[in-house]
């Protein structure tokens, strides 16, 4: 006899406002971290930064921002945008790579809270989040979406 196989379980086909929320929050983090701007500023930003690093990455240590001394001049690199990626990736990434490096803790740090404070929030207000699905987003906008 032959051998009757699983069925396959599907993932629900609805978007969760709340995990929309808590990736935004995610990615607010990282952009602002690495970036130096919002999500929408990095995808908006002008594409201003100027100048280069001329292959002083790991002597750096100050000045840089246009600060002299290594021979960097760079403006425009509080806030690197995709514009700058596209026009200077060279020194768009290496500015970046450097942000990375002096923002990696603050940043784990407000990635580990974000992730407790949704986990904890969302067990808390299970109640209240059931409730205003049921009776509110699922008769309006319908099964495609929930809190």
């Amino acid at each position: 006899m032959a051998r009757r196989k699983a069925k396959r379980r599907r993932s629900r086909k609805s978007f969760s406002i709340l995990n929309g929320l808590e990736a935004l929050a995610y990615a607010t983090i990282m952009t602002e971290g690495i970036a130096g701007t919002s999500p929408w500023g990095f995808i908006t930003g002008d594409a201003n930064l100027k100048g280069s690093f001329e292959g002083q990455f790991l002597q750096m240590t100050s000045g840089m921002n246009g600060g002299g001394g290594n021979g960097v001049e760079v403006t425009g690199a509080g806030e690197i945008s995709l514009g700058d990626l596209a026009t200077n990736p060279g020194t768009a990434l290496t500015q970046m790579g450097m942000n990375f490096q002096n923002n990696l803790l603050p940043m784990a740090i407000a990635g580990f809270t974000t992730a407790v404070g949704f986990k904890v929030g969302k067990r808390l207000l299970r109640g209240p989040i059931s409730s205003v699905n049921r009776n509110i987003i699922k008769p309006a906008l319908g099964a495609g979406i929930r809190l």
